[in-house]
């Protein structure tokens, strides 16, 4: 927003305060302010010229050596390459010694062997933007009112006596989108109450607006307010200057005076407006409805739009005249024709503008405004000021009342909050009155009990609706800089981290002294990245409106992000990668908006564990290397005993031969194996191998304190057996009935031979394991552990149906 200081000063008394202290003052309540420009500090010798006469250069095609009168004792010889320069205009002369903000310095000189004395100047060259400099001057010199006083300086009358400051307005301060809105922040910044003018529409009785044109909305919701005057006998004719000037330094490029009131008035009210060309519209019906499938429009820059069910139009009550609160219809715009005006004001809903704005390209000031909310009480007072001021430019007259629609009305919010509340939320020793006055400052009323404010919030800052938004109405008028400067006040006690928030930490460390990196992956992905590798059923949570394809909705895995992670890598020629994540996902929870939120670690590997060097030969990673740092960490976080490992082909995404649950008291905590094929190829993998396990379900759960004891001073003894059994009995279901069976002094079980091959029947394997015995308090019996022993063994072939070899 760039805010002309001189037209803030209609407002307000600025007399007292320089426009760079004005802008350390709103910076200072949280507007920043990106920069504050003052031309008349490098602008010199530019004053108002009147051409005497202007004749065609000799040996020129384009020149022409006129003179000017500059109120000096002559008038002056200045050579024109103007194609619109002529005797009888008031013009802007750059005298000698004049520096112009390209850098060009005027002086004396001769072209052509003519001299010339000075330079007759476009608005381009003074520093306006080509985007903003009137048609009419666009391909030459601008021509000043002949009121202008020949000699005297020309800033005055082109606006750059001002000074200019440049607002960044955050979304949530689209009040401060006007004029008006910043006056009643630097009104309040200064404690003084804006002045604004009051505005009487005289309005012809004779004929009343119900006889021109009838208004219609199909969704309230879409459109809460939709409000129209009509202004006739209207000449539609170059604006004055003084409007010309207020929007020219506003970055908006003056049109015609119709145009330029709507634009006038969005500037200083913050309300888009728009005008139709009351004939054009071939009805006396306005009826406003999104748009139907395929529907087409021309716009006012000439393309024709191809419109959807998600845009709103304003139609004739047939076919689109403009699209709502975006830009208007070509069909209906105002000419030098035009005659009879249909004004609109209106407030539409700010996510349809967005989401038109932005499918269509058509980004403007009008769609900004409404993207982010309108000040409900201006809505009719703008549509009034501009209908008088388009009657007054325009010698017309407004036609008797308004067509309006309204489901909504301007209302104020009230919010209660202590005094007490403020003062702890700041670190401040706020009283009562001084509360009051910083809300008198801002414009809002205020009521007070002993110990509660109650503040009630005009339409005009709408961003105003909680305690929150009052505490920082008060900081900001107070000042942030006078906030103490204090530690918060709480009771001292020793930090430690929870067994949660420790357990975590050590997976962290055993992690990566694994040999694995810690990788860190979006949580948001695509629909099916976000499904993949997921045990728990449904449809993952989507966003409604996700900012791209890639992240559209919330991961039930974390293995998808790990595998993009493994595929970056290894495309770029590292082919050895060992990746964890601990993070969380999200699973859907019926009844509710919010997902259920669970921590997970999960790994990813491929490549080789150990590089071929001269000590040792290449090992590749594995399905058993990867259990074996599973079977480490549960260690490490004292649930390795009650973990298991079942086969299982319920995963499409992994390997169906070579995966495995993960199970911790009988419920799935995790799964354990390698990438399908097929997918590997798909991502250019060599064998992948992936594990993903519920930490909170581990770690949440209460468990037995560890008990460290001493190490027994009683030697122990072993005993070894080897078995043939069917080659589908597992490895866990032989551990399971060895130590239900093996007694209570054993101590560990070790496999240490696993064979298939010469001399074992076809469907056969040899297992071979070692058991550990130990009495922590007696040297044991050898007939003690061999009863034990040959128990294991009898459970082996009666469960088992092994073959004791």
């Amino acid at each position: 927003m760039r805010v002309s200081v001189k037209w803030l000063s209609e407002y307000l008394d600025l007399s007292d305060i320089a426009p760079v202290e004005l802008a350390d003052q709103i910076t200072l309540t949280g507007i920043e302010v990106d920069d504050v420009t003052l031309p008349s500090l490098t602008l010199d010798n530019l004053v108002v010229g009147e051409v005497l006469t202007a004749e065609e250069m000799a040996d020129s095609d384009h020149l022409k050596v006129t003179a000017v009168d500059v109120d000096q004792e002559a008038p002056q010889q200045i050579v024109c390459g103007a194609p619109n320069v002529k005797a009888g205009q008031k013009v802007i002369v750059a005298l000698p010694g004049a520096k112009l903000p390209n850098g060009l310095k005027i002086k004396k000189s001769k072209l052509r062997g003519v001299e010339s004395n000075g330079m007759i100047c476009s608005l381009q060259e003074l520093g306006f933007a080509e985007a903003v400099v009137p048609k009419k001057a666009e391909d030459g010199i601008y021509v000043l009112p002949m009121e202008a006083k020949t000699g005297h300086s020309v800033l005055p009358y082109i606006g750059l006596d001002d000074a200019f400051i440049e607002l960044d307005i955050t979304p949530n301060r689209a009040d401060a989108l006007s004029m008006r809105g910043v006056g009643y922040e630097v009104g309040a910044i200064l404690s003084q109450k804006p002045a604004f003018p009051e505005v009487t529409v005289s309005e012809d009785r004779s004929e009343n607006i119900s006889d021109y044109i009838h208004v219609s909305v199909d969704n309230s919701q879409d459109v809460p307010v939709y409000k129209m005057r009509v202004i006739k006998d209207v000449t539609v004719q170059e604006s004055p200057m003084w409007l010309q000037r207020k929007l020219m330094n506003a970055g908006i490029r003056p049109i015609d005076a119709v145009v330029d009131v709507t634009n006038y008035i969005m500037l200083e009210y913050g309300q888009p407006l728009h005008a139709f060309d009351y004939d054009a519209l071939e009805s006396k019906t306005i009826r406003v409805r999104r748009a139907e499938q395929d529907e087409k429009l021309v716009t006012l820059d000439g393309q024709e739009r191809r419109l959807n069910p998600g845009n709103l139009v304003i139609t004739n009550g047939e076919k689109p005249v403009a699209l709502a609160g975006v830009m208007g219809g070509e069909n209906t715009h105002v000419t030098g024709a035009t005659q009879t005006i249909a004004l609109e004001s209106a407030l539409f809903e700010s996510s349809v503008i967005r989401k038109t704005a932005q499918s269509l390209n058509l980004r403007s000031e009008s769609s900004a405004r409404f993207e982010r909310g309108l000040n409900t009480a201006a809505i009719e007072r703008a549509l009034d000021h501009a209908a008088q001021l388009i009657a007054d430019l325009g010698n017309g007259q407004v036609v008797s009342g308004v067509a309006r629609v309204e489901a909504i009305q301007p209302e104020s919010k009230q919010v209660t909050i202590a005094l007490e509340r403020i003062n702890q939320a700041l670190g401040t020793d706020l009283v009562m009155d001084e509360v009051v006055h910083l809300m008198d400052r801002l414009g809002f009323d205020s009521e007070t009990s002993t110990r509660e404010l109650t503040v009630t919030v005009p339409p005009r800052r709408w961003d105003i609706e909680i305690e929150a938004d009052i505490i920082e109405e008060v900081v900001r008028l107070h000042g942030y800089n006078r906030l103490p400067a204090t530690l918060p006040k709480s009771e001292s006690i020793p930090g430690e981290l929870t067994h949660k928030q420790q357990r975590v930490r050590d997976t962290r460390h055993f992690m990566e002294g694994a040999g694995l990196s810690q990788a860190i992956s979006y949580a948001l992905t695509t629909n099916e990245k976000a499904a993949a590798f997921s045990r728990v059923e449904g449809e993952p949570v989507k966003l409604d409106w996700p900012m791209s394809e890639e992240h559209q909705a919330l991961r039930k895995s974390l293995l998808s992000g790990l595998l993009d992670n493994v595929q970056y890598n290894v495309a770029r020629q590292n082919k050895h990668v060992g990746f964890y994540e601990i993070g969380r996902v999200f699973y859907p929870v019926t009844d509710s908006k919010l997902p259920r939120e669970v921590t997970h670690v999960a790994g990813a590997l491929t490549g080789s564990r150990v590089e071929a060097n001269w000590q040792e030969d290449e090992q590749p990673v594995d399905f058993y290397a990867v259990k074996g740092i599973l079977e480490e960490w549960f260690t490490v976080i004292g649930v390795s005993d009650e973990i298991s490992y079942v086969p299982t082909n319920t995963y499409p995404e992994l390997h169906p031969g070579r995966t495995a649950k993960v199970r911790w008291q009988g419920q799935v905590v995790g799964v354990l194996g390698q990438l399908h094929p097929q997918l590997a190829d798909e991502r250019d993998l060599k064998e992948t191998y992936l594990f993903e396990i519920d930490m909170d379900a581990l770690l949440d759960t209460d468990k037995e304190p560890l008990i460290y004891s001493s190490i027994p001073k009683y030697p122990g003894t072993s005993r070894d057996v080897a078995f043939v059994v069917d080659e589908t009995v597992l490895h866990e279901t032989v551990l399971s009935v060895m130590k239900e069976n093996g007694g209570k002094w054993l101590k560990s079980i070790r496999l240490f031979d696993l064979y298939q091959g010469e001399n074992i029947e076809q469907g056969k394997k040899s297992m071979a394991y070692s058991l550990s015995y130990q009495n922590p308090e007696a040297t044991l019996k050898e007939e003690e552990v061999t009863s034990d022993f040959e128990q294991i063994k009898k459970a082996l072939v009666e469960e088992l149906n092994a073959e004791i070899r």
